[in-house]
Parts: structure tokens; sequence; C-alpha cells
């Protein structure tokens, strides 16, 4: 391999390359490279000018470190020099100067130690050598013997010179080299020669440029404090920063930059990071720019530097203006609260149905997570049930103040607008804080009133406004007017004030209060609407029962009614207490399946044909009949009946109704269980259409479940309704229920109709029978006490006996106890098919109503008795059958053989007849006929004369038809 110059690897202007202060021309020219080396320049590893790559030491021909005076502090401190010893650590320790020195003859008089450690020679090696032998490589020398003579003829001499050095890694380098023509004591010339390695110059050269772009070209804002904890120096990005010119900072400290409080916190963080050598990152500092009031946010870090002998020389530090990010940072953390304070909103609003507890529940909300004071107005007829909220367009509607909630404060106060105390003109201005429950009106032009016309919040300005209210000693600092608007409607206004200190409301706060009161308004609007269709459900539920305490003839009667739904309050169960002529009274117990209010029309609709049936007069088995029909017919498209066949298609869809499987056709299905009671014979009929039996206990006897055919249920159609007679005697007690009384998820329907014979059995109680729902160790005695009291006790001891509070089906209870007309009530009279049997028809009743003491009936019952006395001689057949009856009212019946019912017409002005049943109609508080096994009976009824109700006159009434 050939060789190449030792100065190949350079750059050809950078290799032999010399100054001389006397000629140009002494330069060495680049035509004669030094000589080929086999090595190539030594590499950083072996860079003299890096700090860590050895120790610095002194030349032995200059003044040791301990002797050498230097200036304390960097060059450019304001304190006065000082000499004293100081530490190495200055840039000759980076660069590794290296002297020596020739004498006259041209060879080496002194040697430092720098000079040993450069060249590789020691001082006995080098001194009294010709340098151009010493270490110049061989090639070299020619030229280099002559440079050495221009040197000592007095021209100094700067130049590029390869050595030769063995220790070195690579065993040689290149040194520059500066040579200074001297003088010997004796006035001989010599020579100074000054050497530095180009490797060294190098890297302090591309040290210097790489802190230069990292200072001058940085995104950053760098900067440096002294020890003196003034600025030395500050780059274009912090000039720009802080908006100044750069050089204006030097010299400037802490104070000159920002205001007293944050100047003390950032010169006490420079004195700690000086003293403490501990870094300091990301401190907030607050301040602001020449030329912009606006306050500007930066973040701080504090490193102290360092000599190369690790000598404190400052603070260095990087400032970046983070106000976008800590404006980005508050808004951030804003959404996070307000979608916090939503999230809490979601769960604690709208958790009841009332309007005040809703209201109250907004303001948990936002007192004091979003405000210090809230209030909530309602509007009074919204309060008041009316179907549509009443707010006037104008905004000057009546409010209540519902709710109302203060962190600053222990009761109300006046905030937010100004309430005029006992209206617009009582007090003459004088405002007063607006108690909760009261009712108001904002004034036209206020902003609660332009709130409410326009359904758009708005913002009452704090102090110096002109709207804002003393608050004790705390001062409003601004006031959210929100309307609460749900579905389009405005249903009141909620306020929120924040006090003085606090944030004034902004727009993300205005939409946030938006959003709470919205949905605080659907949530009342809602409550509107529950409360709404809740009555009317009760409405409907108490207009399907019958009113008050049912009474009849000859029975005691108490009723209790337990819906499944607590919420609605309506089911599909019903009973009904229907009096019949004769004082017969209909007992009617039946259930629709299914729940809701869908149950409680189909309850309705059956009920009604119940009652129109009843008053027919039919038996209870063709009631059941027809009742079968009419509900196969509601179940059905327009209502058509399709008998056995219909009865089929309604079961097949009762089965997809419990399989969950859709049907556009409703299916009506109930069971009932029908009972008429004569007081007179005291003989009670039963029918039954898949009902549970009803509970018959007679004195002294054990309570028996009556064995009336079950038959199908309603609407099945197709199968026929059988029906029994039992004879109840006087103190006999009977219960007609519905299956939710009996039957749940805990037990069977036979332990539930055991559980309830144990319940109305005094006896069995007595000998200790207890079922699965009646509590352990009920003694006997509270039962016979209960059975022995009043019919309301009697059910009081059911319900809370049996397990009533399931939740699972409606639960409907009719007792009744047979008490019967005696036979002092009742005038029973054969008589003859002869016209002598109305006279005597007219005695007979005239003698028995004065034996009750009821004269004041007597003509007006002496004329209706021979009026229906003569139709049955003239229209009907066999023996005629008179009966007055006496209880609430006085109930007349005629009986006959005759099929014919009548019927009543208006007569013509000349018929002679034709207005007996006219008469009947006028006269009589009701009139009517039904149909009886061997013919009809026609019968009317009139009013007792007890004060309370009186018929009609018959003097007008005989008058009225002319």
């Amino acid at each position: 391999m050939s060789e190449k110059p030792a100065g190949a690897d350079m750059p050809e202007e950078a290799v032999g390359s010399q100054v001389s202060s006397e000629s140009r021309s002494s330069r060495m020219s680049p035509s004669s490279p030094p000589s080929p080396s086999r090595h190539s320049p030594p590499s950083s590893s072996s860079n003299p000018s890096s700090p860590s790559s050895s120790s610095p030491s002194s030349s032995d021909s200059s003044p040791s470190p301990s002797s050498l005076p230097v200036l304390s502090g960097s060059s450019l401190s304001s304190t006065p020099p000082v000499w004293q010893s100081s530490s190495p650590g200055s840039i000759y320790d980076y660069i590794r100067v290296a002297s020596f020195s020739l004498g006259p003859d041209g060879r080496i008089a002194q040697w430092s130690r720098r000079a040993t450690e450069l060249l590789g020679l020691t001082a006995e090696q080098a001194i009294g050598r010709d340098p151009v032998e010493a270490f110049v490589p061989p090639e070299l020398r020619e030229a280099s013997r002559r440079r050495v003579a221009d040197i000592l003829d007095g021209r100094e001499w700067t130049g590029l010179v390869p050595y030769h050095n063995p220790q070195a890694p690579h065993g040689h380098g290149i040194a520059e080299v500066y040579v200074m023509p001297s003088e010997t004591e004796h006035g001989e010339r010599s020579a100074l020669c000054i050497a530095v390695d180009v490797t060294a110059l190098r890297g302090l050269e591309t040290d210097l440029a790489a802190s230069q772009a990292v200072f001058g070209q940085s995104p950053l804002g760098f900067f440096l404090f002294g020890t003196d904890l003034r600025m030395l120096r500050v780059n274009e990005r912090f000039a720009t920063v802080f908006g100044r010119p750069a050089e204006t900072y030097r010299g400037a400290s802490a104070y000159d930059l920002l205001p007293r409080g944050e100047a003390d916190r950032l010169a006490a963080a420079l004195r700690q990071v000086l003293d403490s050598g501990q870094s300091l990152t990301d401190m907030p500092i607050v301040g602001t720019v020449p030329g912009n009031p606006e306050r500007r946010r930066w973040s701080v870090s504090l490193y102290r530097l360092h000599s190369g002998s690790g000598r404190p020389i400052g603070v260095a530090g990087l400032a970046t203006d983070v106000t976008g990010r800590r404006r980005a940072e508050q808004e951030a953390a804003g959404v996070r609260r307000n979608l916090a304070l939503l999230n809490e909103a979601g769960a604690r609003i709208g958790t009841s149905l009332d309007l005040e507890t809703t209201a109250r529940e907004l303001l948990d909300v936002a007192v004091p997570q979003f405000c210090d004071l809230a209030s909530v107005d309602l509007y009074q007829g919204l309060l008041s049930g009316d179907e549509t909220p009443p707010g006037l367009a104008d905004g000057s509607a009546e409010l209540r103040r519902v709710a109302f909630a203060s962190a600053v404060s222990d009761g109300p106060v006046a905030f937010g607008d100004s309430y005029r105390a006992g209206g617009d003109d009582d007090t003459g201005g004088v405002t007063k804080p607006i108690q909760v429950g009261e009712v108001h009106r904002y004034p036209f032009n206020s902003p609660c009133a332009v709130a409410l016309r326009t359904a758009r919040a708005r913002v009452v300005p704090g102090p110096g406004g002109g709207e804002s209210l003393e608050l004790g000693s705390t001062m409003l600092q601004s006031t959210l007017v929100v309307p609460m608007v749900a579905r389009d409607t405005v249903v009141g206004l909620a306020q929120f004030s924040r006090t003085k200190g606090s944030e004034p409301f902004g727009e993300r706060d205005t939409a946030l209060a938006v959003e709470l009161a919205a949905r605080a308004a659907v949530s009342i609007d809602n409550a509107r609407l529950y409360r709404r269709e809740h009555e009317r459900a009760l409405i409907l539920q108490r207009s399907l029962l019958p009113p008050g305490d049912p009474e009849a003839a000859g029975l005691d009667i108490a009723c209790r009614y337990l819906p499944g739904n607590a919420a609605t309050e309506v089911g599909g169960d019903w009973f009904d207490v229907i009096e019949l002529p004769g004082h017969r009274t209909a007992l009617v117990v039946g259930d629709v399946m299914g729940r809701g209010l869908r149950a409680a029309v189909a309850m309705g609709e059956l009920r009604t044909a119940v009652r129109t049936l009843a008053l027919l007069d039919l038996e209870p088995a063709e009631v059941l009949s027809a009742l079968d029909e009419i509900a196969s017919g509601l179940g059905a498209p327009g209502g058509s009946h399709g008998g056995g066949r219909a009865g089929s298609r309604a079961l097949a869809r009762g089965a997809k109704a419990a399989d969950g499987s859709s049907d556009l056709s409703e299916v009506y299905l109930a069971t009932c269980v029908y009972a008429v009671y004569d007081p007179v014979t005291r003989r009670c009929t039963f029918a039954n259409a898949g009902h549970p039996p009803p509970v018959l206990v007679e004195p002294g006897e054990p309570a028996l479940l009556m064995e009336v055919p079950p038959g199908m249920p309603l609407g099945v159609g197709g199968e026929p309704f059988e029906e029994i007679e039992v004879e109840l005697p006087d103190g006999a007690l009977l219960a007609l229920y519905t299956d939710g009384l009996v039957e749940s998820r805990d037990h069977t329907l036979d332990e539930g109709l055991q559980a309830l014979r144990a319940a109305l059995d005094p006896q069995e109680a007595a000998d200790g029978a207890v079922s699965v729902d009646t509590p352990a160790g009920a003694p006997g005695a509270a039962v016979r006490k209960a059975a022995a009291g009043s019919l309301e006790d009697v059910c009081d001891h059911v319900l809370s006996t049996l397990d009533t509070h399931h939740g699972e089906d409606d639960i409907a209870l009719l007792m009744a106890r047979v008490q019967g007309l005696s036979a002092d009530s009742v005038g029973d009279w054969q008589l003859p098919s002869e016209p002598k049997s109305v006279g005597r028809a007219r005695e007979l009743a005239r003698a028995q109503l004065e034996s009750w003491g009821m004269d004041e009936l007597a003509d007006t019952t002496e004329l209706l008795v021979s009026e229906l006395v003569t139709n049955a001689l003239r229209y009907g057949e066999g023996e005629i059958r008179l009966r007055l009856l006496l209880d609430r009212t006085l109930v007349c019946e005629v009986w006959d053989g005759g099929l014919v019912q009548p019927r009543r017409r208006r007569a013509r002005d000349t018929d002679e007849g034709g207005r007996g049943l006219q008469l009947v109609g006028l006269l009589s508080a009701g009139w009517g006929s039904r149909r009886t096994p061997h013919g009809k009976t026609v019968w009317f009824e009139l009013p007792l004369p007890d004060g309370r109700s009186s018929g009609p006159d018959s003097v007008e009434a005989l008058l009225s038809m002319w």
C-alpha cells in the first residue's frame, strides 16, 4: 500500500496554512505537502481539548495555578476584579496550549510539560535538540529548516505543522504553531513557540457553533443569569416571548421583568438552584408584556451552569409561553367539570314524579358546584293541575317559588331580579325576599319576565350593571335567568347567582345552565303529565267502582279494592252491588285477565254490561251467558259474535298473548261470580264463570267454600252456565273475592283458599290452624272478635292476615252479612182474578201502610195499586198476588200468570184508557216489570217520607197528563 501525506485527510486549504505578520509571501506553500504517513489524524477520543480526556496541568514555563492572577467570577460581571487563586477550568484547559522556546542556535531551549503531553517528548529528549530533527517528519525537514531560519531572522509565523508523536494513537498529529520572535538577555535572536493540537481547536469550534445554534435558533426561550442573579444573555425567542429586544436584557434582574410577587418567586428560585444545584422544572410565572395588558403565563425551567472544572458560573433556563395551553387546560377542566355536573344531574334530577322534589333536586346539583344561590319558580297554573301550563305570552302569569338553595345564607334573600311586595304599587317599590311557596309576578320589563316571554336565558350583570342587589355584606357578581322549557313549553324559571369573588357567568356557564334547566323541565313536565294521567286513572277507577259504602236491603256490606299497580291504581278487578226490584240485591265480583289501563277499560265495559243485564231482572245464569257473548264480541273485529268458534279464537289469542306474540286484536277474558239475594225469602242464587268459589260462614258453623259450578271464563263462549240456590240464615257471612287475594308466587291457590277460610273461621283459628300466610301464633280470640264485630273490621282482619302486598295482581273483596227483612216489613196477599179484587187490594194496601205509620203514602199507594191490579185483571192470567215491602223504600209488587210484558204508551186526548202506566211512572220513584217462572211481576217504588226525599206531587202529576 502506498503512503500518503500526513495532511491528506484534511482540507487542502487547512493543511500548511500559515500567516506572517511581516510578509504574506512567507506562508508555507500548499504545494509542499507533509511526509506520507500510514495513519489517519488523531480521533476525537484523543482530543486534548475535551475536559474529560485528561486533567488540566500547567506548563513548566508558566506559573502554577495557585500563583496565577485571575479575575473573580465572570468576565462580564460588574463586580470589581479581585486577585485570587482559581481552580482550573479556563479556555486554556479546554484547548490545552503547549509552549516551548528556541535559542539563538535554533535548538530547543525550554520545553513545557504541556509540550510533553502534546508532542510526546520529554524535556530531556527535547531540550538542546533541533526541533526539525525532534518532531518533523523526514520528508519535510528541509523546508522546515528554512522556516526556522526565517523565524530566527525576526519573522512571526503561524501555520499547521505535522509532528511525529509515538504516544499518539495514530503515531502522528497536526499542531497549529504560533512562533513569536524574541531576544535573549544578550540581544541574540530567539523564538517563543505556542502549539495547539488542531483537533482540539476544531472540536472547540464545533462546540461553539453547536451551542450558538441551539441558543440562537431554538424555538424555546433560553436565558442565562450570572451568579449575581442578573441576566447575561438571552436568545431571540426569549426576546420575542417577553416583547423586548434581546440586547435590553443584559444586566436585567427578575424585578425588571415581572410584577413584585412573581419577581420574588423567580429570584428565590434562581437563588435556590444556584445554591443547591438542583434543577427546577415547569415553574409557573404570571405577568404581562410591554404594550399588552393581557395576563400571560409562562413555564420556566432552571438549572445550574458549570465551568469545565465544575465551578458554578450561573443559572440557565428555558421559558415557554403556556398562556394558550393554560387556557386550553382551563377550558378542558371546565368541560370536564361541566360533564361531571351533567352526569350528576342525570343521576339525581328526576328521581321522583313530584314537581317540588324535582325542583329541589336541580338546586342540590347546582349549589354550590355551579353557583352560590339558586331558585326555581313554576307557573301557578301548572301546580294547580291545569291541562296546559297557563304561562301568558307576556311572561306576567303567576308563579310560585317552589325551591330555594343558598351556600351563603340560611334563608331566602332577594337576588337576581327585584320583586315588589304586595304587587306593583302597594309598597312603593320596596323589594323583599320571595319565600318558598309564595305566589308572585315579575314586572313586565324585568329580565325574568323577558326571559319567560322569549324563552331565552339572560345574564343579569353584577355591580355597576344597575340590576344587582345587595346580599347582606356580599354583592352579587352576576345572575343567570334561565327559562325552563320542556317540549317547546315554558313551565317555569330557574335563577342561578354567583357572589362577589366568584367568576362571572360565561357562555359555557350559560349553556350548562340551560341544559340543567331543560333536564329539570322535562322531569317536571313528566311529573305533571304523570299527575294528570294518575288523576284520570283515579277518576276512571272510582267511576267504575261503587260510590261510597254500598247499601242493600237485608244486607250489611263492606268492600275493599287494592290495585296491583300502585302507580296508576287501576286494574281489571271489579265488584258491584246492584239493587234489583223487590228489594233484591245482585252481588258481582269479576276479574279481567291482564293489568293496567287496558284491563280497566275492559272491566268498565263488562261492568256496564252487568248493570244493564241486571236491570232486565234475568236469572244469574242468563246474565253470565249474555256477558259471555258480549265479551266474545268485544274481542272480535267490529264486535261480531261467533259463538263457540269465537270463543275458540279467544282462547287462541289468549295463548298467543301468554307467549308474548303480537296480535292486533284485543283479547277479553274474564272471570265473574254473580249472586242475587232476596231478603224476603233469604235465598241467594249463584252463578260462576271460572271464578274462585265464594266463602260462606254461617253462625256457629265453620267457613265453607261453596260448591258453585265453576263454568268457563267469560269470552270463551259455547258453554252453558249453571246456578245454585242457597238459603242464607240471618247472621251468615258471605265473602266474594278475586284470585289476587288467595294466589301468589309464594303459595298455591289451594293454600291461599285454606288461609282465607282460616281467616274467616273463628273456630278453626282457635284450634290453632295456621296457613302459610297467617302469622304464627295469631290468637283465636282476635279472629273471633273481628268476625263478631263490624264487617269493616272483618275486611281489615282478612287483608292483614293474608299476603296482600305481593303486588302481583289486583285484589277485590266484597263481604255481606245477611240480615233479612222481618215478617213485619212484608205484606203479602193472594187475590182472585175478579173485579172486586181491585177494591180489596186498595183496602189491604191502606191498612198495611197505616199499620206501618206511612199514612202520607196511603193515597198514592192506593191509586197505583189500583192501576196495577186493574192491568193484571185486564191483561194477565190466573190469580193475582199483591206484596208490599218496607225497607229503605216502599216497594209494591203485583204478580199474575200472564207472559205479556206491560208497555207504556202515550194516550190521545180522545182515548178512554191507556193512562195507567203513565200515572204509575209520574207518581212513583221507579217502576218496571220482570219475568217469573210462572208469569210476570209489575212493581213500583215510593220513597219514604223521612223529610230528606219526597216523591212527585200527585195533583201536579195528574194535571200534567192533560
